[in-house]
């Protein structure tokens, strides 16, 4: 199997020498070309449409990252954008005191959230955690936190502790998805001072494979919550309006107490939000707890989510990425059953992942390495340390064309490295 020419990536490279004199490394965080393959993907995308996405130097893509997870409908969707520039032309977007559409967008919630009773607005996921977990410490009155997954960048959180006092995340406890009796462990020494259980309901561990809850999981994570009194919270910013419109508690059938979500409700505009139980909720009412930004009660959030979830539900979106997904998902495992390469394929029709096989040596890194490489040069973008996903607009043409990118990969690859060998 021949390689795939190397992309033209002038453009990318020349602005990223200009950004790293102005900005720290050029781009910060999870966007930073060492999350990708530095010289071989793009670092600055300029547009989008549907399912693809244009960089700098004109390259076109199929994104499968999908914003890393906001995009649920398709970029530049045009009823939500216009629903949004109608009211930024007509009316405005930032005012002093909230505007008008807090109150339906909340109410929407509560229809659609399982555990949903009352609700809060915030930009970002991390911002929605952590008010989630300072909510949970006001109830109970308590400090300890258990918490499983990826919650964000705030500093009880974060795993990269670099300028954060240990004072901060000491009394924050980690356990593994799917290990139950290591959760039980922990509130057994930890659980009359625990405020919180916070977890990711869907498993998507960083750079591991995905993974659904164990059958009894959920159950037994609630049942400790129940018993210890502290509040279960799910971080269903990844989940929510995707795996269901109510998210992985309608999906498994389990309710968390507090559930945050974000992302996908609003397909690209920043908006996040804590749901929940109202007695507590209300510690915010009584003055408990202080949570508030300038450009929380910004206008363009509420009325893209109000437009994504009409269009989600008018269209039966949810419906629409599960059955695409499946099929999609269906010839990727043929195709990876095709090569001993260690590729393996995790996850669920919404949201998906390739991980390769760990061996002794480490031969795995290269595998990885080279498998993306040659995806991208194909013009699919997927990521060698994060799932991927679906969105409404991708086409079956698109998944299509994706999956032999993919098929061709893994050949060579297999071409290259031969079989799998876990004491390579």
């Amino acid at each position: 199997m021949k390689g795939a020419e190397r992309l033209n990536l002038t453009k990318n490279m020349e602005l990223w020498e200009r950004a790293k004199r102005v900005v720290p490394g050029g781009v910060v965080g999870a966007r930073h070309p060492r999350n990708f393959v530095e010289g071989e993907y793009p670092i600055f995308l300029e547009a989008g449409k549907g399912g693809r996405v244009w960089d700098v130097d004109g390259n076109e893509y199929i994104d499968l990252m999908c914003g890393y997870g906001p995009i649920i409908l398709g970029y530049r969707e045009k009823e939500v954008d216009d629903a949004v520039i109608e009211m930024i032309r007509q009316k405005g977007f930032c005012f002093s005191i909230t505007p008008p559409y807090q109150p339906e967008l909340a109410e929407k919630l509560v229809e659609l959230i399982p555990c949903a009773e009352m609700c809060i607005f915030t930009k970002t996921g991390s911002d929605a955690m952590t008010a989630a977990v300072r909510i949970a410490r006001a109830y109970t009155n308590r400090i300890k936190v258990m918490r499983c997954g990826f919650h964000g960048w705030h500093d009880w959180c974060v795993e990269v502790k670099g300028g954060i006092p240990k004072k901060l995340y000491e009394d924050v406890y980690e356990f593994q998805y799917n290990d139950l009796d290591q959760l039980e462990d922990l509130m057994k020494k930890h659980g009359d001072e625990t405020a919180a259980i916070t977890l990711t309901p869907f498993g998507h561990p960083l750079h591991e494979r995905m993974q659904e809850p164990a059958p009894g999981f959920h159950e037994g994570v609630r049942e400790l919550a129940n018993k210890y009194g502290a509040v279960l919270i799910f971080d269903e910013i990844r989940t929510a309006f995707r795996l269901r419109i109510g998210g992985a508690q309608e999906l498994y059938g389990v309710l968390p107490d507090l559930a945050v979500v974000g992302k996908a409700m609003a397909n690209g505009y920043a908006i996040a939000a804590v749901t929940g139980r109202a007695e507590i909720m209300k510690v915010i009412a009584e003055g408990k707890v202080f949570i508030s930004s300038t450009y929380f009660g910004n206008s363009d959030g509420y009325v893209a989510a109000l437009k994504t979830i009409e269009i989600i539900q008018r269209e039966n979106v949810i419906q629409n990425l599960w059955d695409k997904g499946t099929r999609f998902l269906e010839k990727l495992r043929n195709i990876i059953s095709k090569y001993n390469v260690g590729a393996e394929l995790s996850g669920v029709a919404p949201m998906y992942f390739i991980t390769f096989k760990r061996d002794k040596a480490g031969v795995f890194r290269q595998r990885r390495t080279e498998f993306y490489t040659q995806l991208i040069r194909r013009g699919v973008f997927l990521a060698p340390y994060h799932h991927g996903y679906i969105c409404y607009r991708h086409t079956d043409e698109d998944l299509d064309m994706a999956a032999k990118a993919i098929d061709e990969a893994l050949a060579y690859v297999n071409e290259k490295y031969g079989d799998f060998r876990e004491e390579e």
